[in-house]
């Protein structure tokens, strides 16, 4: 008879074969052609064994979400920690643009997460889950509020609640971000026409965030 121990690492290896599918079919589709029957093909389970690792698809996407965000967070720690703030701030958010743009599905997660009251979204999925989630936006948001702050002190940013300014400029972010990922604008064409597309560079998306976030604490662009 296997140890608890032994069923618990089994179970834990399972729920992680699970969420790392459901990343790559996020990666190659975009979450929502991305169906629990795909994932459930991609790992060769029943879809019923999927609904016992995970309660809902919700609590499959923040799972899927919080190795987007591990990702991130590891992106963030290799910002120089000994430059001038201004420099971090800029190093931190290029990088964090540049990481939406490489995993649009990591937005597509995110601004889905985003779309209802953080209360209702608790109710949707289990206390570890929840738990995972506020850590990976932790490890996300702590560099980021720490620049912030350390700016503020140095006299660099004017930035009352450094943390506030962090969560701001992150959801923000990921915002602006999805006008890269849809690629098109619309401009009034005048003469009683209806607005007419154009194609956006998603470059200039990623610059025109970083721009934003070193405007919106008073530093140089």
């Amino acid at each position: 008879m296997a140890i608890p121990g032994t069923a618990r690492q089994r179970r834990r290896s399972r729920e992680r074969e699970i969420v790392l599918a459901a990343k790559a079919l996020f990666d190659e589709r975009g979450m929502q052609d991305a169906s629990i029957d795909d994932v459930a093909r991609a790992v060769g389970l029943n879809k019923a064994i999927i609904y016992r690792h995970f309660a809902s698809k919700e609590e499959l996407f923040v799972s899927t979400v919080t190795l987007y965000l591990a990702e991130l967070a590891a992106r963030l720690g290799g910002v120089d920690a000994t430059g001038p703030p201004v420099e971090r701030l800029r190093d931190g958010w290029e990088r964090y643009a540049d990481f939406c743009l490489e995993y649009p599905a990591f937005l597509d997660c995110a601004l889905s997460l985003m779309r209802r009251p953080a209360y209702e979204l608790r109710e949707r999925v289990s206390d570890g889950v929840w738990l995972q989630l506020g850590q990976g936006m932790a490890a996300c948001l702590g560099p980021l509020t720490e620049i912030l702050a350390a700016g503020a002190r140095a006299g660099d940013f004017t930035v009352p609640d450094p943390e506030f300014a962090a969560n701001r400029l992150y959801a923000q972010t990921l915002g602006t971000m999805h006008l890269a990922r849809s690629g098109v604008g619309v401009r009034d064409a005048g003469g009683g026409v209806l607005g007419q597309p154009f194609e956006i560079d998603p470059r200039a998306v990623r610059d025109a965030c970083v721009s934003d976030v070193l405007a919106a604490v008073g530093a140089p662009c």
